[in-house]
């Protein structure tokens, strides 16, 4: 099969993300093979079983078998286990820097310790550090499906891992759960002097990227495609510079657009938006940065251009000092120089 050119610029290309779920990156080996490990039974009788669940209908119906699925992470390793195995692959695309959310909540429901998670996450970011120079932040997201008074429980439990936690999200069941919901929760992580961010405008409207802006005061909104259905909103958008994390195959295997041709990330582009491509839950929705970066070129056309833009934007969003940025922009001219003359 012949590549496309503009494949090996992808690979090439030094980027960032910054909207990966670490729990969605459990591939189905890894998933049976914990399960195995620490005597959990699962509803899935072979990797077949489990990849036939993937045909989600919508967030909510993968939200199920995410959950499901995180049951068999109990033991630090586990999580040590799969934080690796996400940056192996990271680094493999590329990826210089990333910023990855986890969910205790999601554990410590299960009796799991915070510090279970938090340990086994951050040693193999320290890891990737030492071994490739692959730079990370780590970003701790409540869960919006429960109440704010447990978005507050969970924050106290954080509270001894703050100098390893670098910022706070909002993920989970996003309709019906609007970020007004977590106002006084935010207010807390603004005391505590960490950025934080929210998913809003996936499925949710655009009254809900309001709200993250105006009332979470958030640095990022996490998806935001829905923010195209107000017109005032995308202009104060693209003054604010306002980075959106879209996550373009999620958004198809969760029906938020039917096919890829339809996701508007090259429009966003057109209209100045400082939209940015990431993986979200990658084991679940097909594929790793560098994957939706190619399935985006097929589908939607990008030129070169787009692509060293797309590439561009994810430092500028990225909370990297303006030096490391600068090395980095600095980089992605010089390959892309490189490349248009081959």
């Amino acid at each position: 099969m012949t590549t496309h050119p503009l494949d090996s610029l992808i690979q090439q290309l030094p980027k960032t993300e910054l909207h990966l779920h670490i729990e969605g990156s459990l591939e189905p080996e890894m998933m049976l093979m914990l399960a195995e490990r620490n005597g959990v039974t699962l509803n899935y009788a072979d990797i077949d079983a489990i990849r036939a669940a993937y045909d989600f209908k919508d967030l909510q119906s993968f939200l199920d078998l995410y959950y499901a699925g995180a049951d068999v992470l109990i033991h630090e390793q586990d999580f040590y286990d799969l934080t690796w195995a996400y940056l192996k692959k990271a680094h493999q695309d590329h990826v210089v820097h990333t910023e990855i959310f986890f969910d205790p909540q999601t554990h410590t429901m299960r009796g799991i310790q915070f510090a279970t998670v938090y340990n086994g996450i951050r040693r193999a970011l320290d890891d990737a550090q030492a071994k490739w120079g692959l730079t990370s932040k780590l970003i701790m997201s409540f869960l919006r499906h429960l109440s704010e008074a447990e978005g507050f429980d969970v924050l106290e439990q954080a509270t001894s891992y703050l100098s390893g936690i670098d910022g706070f999200g909002l993920d989970s069941s996003e309709k019906g759960h609007p970020p007004s919901k977590f106002e006084r929760l935010y207010a807390r992580c603004h005391a505590l002097n960490l950025p934080v961010v929210a998913h809003a405008g996936e499925e949710g409207p655009p009254e809900y990227v309001y709200e993250a802006l105006d009332l979470l005061q958030v640095k990022r909104i996490d998806h935001g495609v829905r923010s195209l259905e107000s017109e005032a909103l995308v202009k104060r958008l693209v003054a604010e510079r306002m980075p959106l994390t879209v996550c373009p195959l999620s958004n198809v295997r969760l029906k938020v657009y039917n096919d890829l041709k339809q996701h508007p990330l090259k429009k966003m582009l057109e209209m100045g938006l400082a939209v940015l491509i990431n993986s979200d839950d990658p084991a679940y929705f097909g594929g790793y940065v560098n994957d939706n970066f190619i399935a985006c070129r097929a589908a939607l056309d990008l030129s070169d251009a787009d692509i060293v833009q797309l590439a561009k934007n994810s430092f500028e969003a990225a909370w990297m000092s303006d030096t490391e940025k600068a090395k980095w922009l600095t980089e992605i001219d010089r390959i892309w120089a490189a490349w248009r003359v081959q």
